[in-house]
């Protein structure tokens, strides 16, 4: 597990964004609601869960020290 800053990936960003299964989840209307990942991947979400709690986004630190 990781602890402290992620390194940005312009690559994934952009493949995340325009990926073929993103696009067929969304324009099929299966998206599940906000806050019931662990009912999908509840592996998953434990494994998301910790790692957004011990890591940060440089960006959003940036953006927090020049606002």
């Amino acid at each position: 597990m990781k602890i402290g800053p992620r390194k940005p990936s312009l690559k994934k960003r952009i493949s995340a964004r325009t990926s073929l299964k993103r696009q067929i989840v969304h324009r099929a209307g299966l998206k599940m609601p906000r806050g019931y990942g662990w009912v999908r991947n509840p592996k998953k979400y434990v494994y998301n869960k910790a790692y957004n709690r011990t890591t940060f986004d440089i960006f959003k630190l940036f953006g927090k020290l020049f606002k």
